[in-house]
């Protein structure tokens, strides 16, 4: 079984909400890995990067995104660090992978810098954002299929482009 789509992208750029909404209309189940790594480890992903360090966290990531890619057949969310792995990023090689592109202001004005989010956690989180984006763009690009550029579209119309550009090898 193999996901209809894996959609990842940055914090902030509507990787659930678009994620079941993609499902809805495709009539397929959503599943998030980071909600995966919760009922894992027992504890929030904030308390497992302060517990056990993000090194920890990657390989909780790794894992959930293997196991999601190999048994779920609907709309897959995977975290915005899940790129970072290269081994992630060979599995998601095949997979209809949606890139949802958030920029910076956008992206920092929709987590509104929530401590929930451990990597924005700081000094400075708009510059640790910032940071975040350029070292990750590559990456989600290196993997997507599709690219939508979210900043200045409702949920609905993140929907509506994705499956525009969208061509299933199966019909769904």
């Amino acid at each position: 079984m193999r996901p209809k789509l894996v959609v990842l992208g940055p914090p902030g750029a509507g990787k659930t909400t678009v994620g079941q909404l993609l499902a809805e209309r495709l009539e397929a189940s959503f599943r998030d890995t980071d909600e995966d790594i919760v009922a894992t480890a027992g504890k929030s992903i904030s308390d497992i990067f302060t517990t056990d360090g993000e090194p920890a966290f990657r390989a909780l990531e790794e894992e959930a995104v293997a196991k999601g890619l190999a048994e779920h057949g609907g709309v897959l969310a995977l975290g915005g660090g899940a790129v970072l792995s290269a081994v992630t990023r060979e599995r998601l090689t095949g997979h209809t992978v949606v890139f949802l592109n958030v920029g910076m202001a956008e992206g920092v004005r929709r987590t509104g810098l929530s401590t929930a989010r451990p990597l924005l956690a700081g000094v400075n989180p708009r510059s640790t954002f910032k940071a975040l984006l350029d070292a990750r763009l590559p990456l989600y690009r290196e993997v997507a299929t599709i690219e939508v550029v979210t900043d200045s579209l409702e949920p609905e119309q993140v929907v509506e482009a994705v499956l525009a550009q969208w061509r299933p090898s199966e019909p769904t």
